[in-house]
């Protein structure tokens, strides 16, 4: 049987022990208690009530950890999929919610079982950060109302209204509500800051429905607001499947497909750093799509892998699927026999861990950086961005994936080059050529041909997989590198980042205008050193070196006399 198509669990309890198990039910109980203010947080944001979001974190959690293709990834309900479930509730009520997501779950099994799911590599940097972006932008706006305890029977769903609204009823601000909202942002950040360990989240909410309850202050709470949550397991229910629905939700389903795929790979992606683990796409996507035809069968919102959590995950210890499906009981568990107390829980304070949410899901230290690409790689994240916060995320999607293409397109437009061939040109390409190099021992060689775009990174990353067997020195030669992009750029830092961590130097050489005219204009050369740019092979290898006998450890020759 091909491991390669099977879930991550199946190997992972090959090996299984005692040790393992008990550093998952840790790591599992830790996310649990990070993914109750968060699941419920995440509903009431996209207009319904809190318990289905803790529904899907049950049900989806479980299954997306169970069926996936990583060891760490935790899935669930995301700040992704806020605003798209917002307005499709909206316009399609809850039921018209479910079928969308069966839609988009079986979508993502197509995208897997199909082999497609690396595809989603071949959305550029700019259109993931501007996505991203804009998506930050609009939860946090949807939190002002709750986080200073506006009175406001509505808030619209379009951003330059619920903007509008809310400025006009700002003086309808509760005092209380504020000052419970700024101190559960300062436990928030405290924790994080002073006590990384700690979940932040639950400090907050645990801290803020005691002094809310204690001193009977005037805040709306899960109770007044929606009755409290039931207790009891989830219950399995059709939803109403009505022909004529089908059509309306074919895009906001292809919308959440595509969140759902970009964000857990991303995820994923963020998992394998961070765990050395390198995870199956197509099987993470096929896990997905099971996972969201099976949470709304059971009340729930849609998932995709949460990459906040899945940190948590790792951070606390987890190894394997097993901690995952933990985290999916615990909720349960709460569920079952603690629900009522959610009745206490303050708006406010579930409205300041969001607004933390949005921040980290912003990725705003990444604009510095496409603010040092070409115009058009600007252009791509700017227009993305404003369509995703003054338009829809489906008008966003589709966009999106357009200018993709067309940004592809250019790039590779450009890479065709006419050079008359002279007697400088084939001197300038000794210095290039291999032919007449001596490569020592301690140098591995590693050429890029070829653009270096989004949707071919992946090859170096794969080549770098089992980075044990490089040199000591590698020297990434980038004479036939054609062009570089965002994505490019990334990955070399990324690359930069691999090498260093396992006690190898990494030299760049040979780059052509466009390829290296990005490189010095972008954050690389932190990563790399400008003296481990050369010119040619050349003078790589005379770095290589300087850099072998720095390594050298020094030696002195005792002569004995008498």
């Amino acid at each position: 049987m091909n491991m390669q198509r099977l879930p991550k669990l199946i190997g992972c309890l090959r090996t299984y022990n005692r040790q393992t198990f008990l550093a998952d039910l840790l790591a599992g109980v830790t996310v649990g208690m990070v993914a109750l203010p968060l699941a419920m947080a995440f509903a009431i944001s996209s207009g319904v009530a809190p318990e289905i979001g803790l529904y899907c974190a049950v049900v989806a959690g479980f299954l997306i950890s169970a069926l996936g293709g990583s060891r760490t990834q935790i899935g669930g309900p995301t700040g992704a999929f806020v605003v798209v479930v917002f307005g499709i509730v909206a316009d399609h009520g809850l039921n018209g919610l479910f079928l969308c997501t069966m839609m988009a779950g079986a979508m993502l099994i197509a995208l897997g079982v199909t082999g497609l799911g690396a595809a989603v590599r071949f959305i550029p940097r700019p259109v993931v950060i501007g996505f991203t972006n804009g998506i930050a932008i609009l939860i946090a706006s949807t939190q002002i109302k709750d986080f200073f305890g506006l009175q406001v029977d509505k808030v619209p769903g379009e951003f330059l209204e619920r903007a509008h609204v809310l400025a006009a009823n700002f003086h309808t601000l509760s005092i209380t509500a504020t000052l419970v909202s700024i101190a559960a942002l300062a436990v928030v950040l405290l924790c994080r800051r002073y006590l990384s360990r700690v979940p932040g989240a639950i400090v907050a909410m645990l801290l803020g429905t005691l002094v809310v309850t204690l001193l009977d202050l005037p805040v709306e709470t899960i109770g007044s607001r929606f009755g409290g949550i039931p207790s009891g397991w989830p219950t399995f229910a059709l939803p109403k499947f009505d022909t004529a629905e089908i059509g309306p939700l074919l895009l906001p389903a292809f919308t959440v497909a595509m969140l759902g795929a970009i964000e857990s790979l991303l995820s994923a992606v963020v998992a394998d750093r961070m765990s050395g683990d390198k995870h199956n796409p197509n099987v993470e996507l096929v896990a997905q799509g099971i996972a969201n035809i099976a949470s709304p069968l059971f009340g729930g919102l849609p998932a995709t892998g949460a990459i906040a959590r899945t940190a948590t995950n790792i951070r606390s210890g987890g190894k394997t699927p097993v901690a995952g499906m933990v985290h999916a009981l615990v909720v349960l568990a709460i569920l079952l026999f603690a629900a009522p107390l959610a009745h206490y829980i303050p708006l406010s304070v579930l409205a300041a861990i969001l607004l933390v949410v949005a921040y980290n899901m912003g990725e705003w230290r990444e604009i510095p950086k496409l603010l040092k690409m070409s115009k058009a790689e600007i252009s791509v994240w700017l227009v993305t961005l404003l369509l995703t916060v003054f338009a829809d995320l489906t008008v966003a999607v589709q966009v999106g994936m357009v200018l993709a293409g067309l940004l592809f397109i250019r790039k590779v437009s450009m890479t065709t080059t006419v050079t008359q061939v002279t007697g400088e040109y084939v001197e300038d390409g000794r210095l290039h050529s291999l032919q007449d190099k001596h490569i020592p021992d301690y140098v591995t060689i590693v050429r890029i041909h070829g653009p270096f775009l989004f949707g071919t990174t992946n090859k170096l990353t794969d080549l770098f997989e089992h980075v044990d067997a490089f040199a000591p020195i590698v020297i990434l030669r980038l004479r036939n590198m054609t062009a570089i992009d965002a994505t490019g750029l990334l990955t070399l830092e990324e690359l930069a980042d691999q090498l260093h961590a396992s006690g190898r130097h990494l030299i760049l050489c040979g780059a052509r205008d466009q390829p290296a005219q990005r490189i010095q204009q972008a954050h690389v050369l932190h990563h790399i050193g400008q003296q481990n740019v050369c010119p040619h092979i050349h003078a790589a290898l005379e770095r290589a070196l300087a850099v072998h006998q720095q390594q050298q450890p020094l030696t002195v020759e005792i002569t004995a006399t008498t």
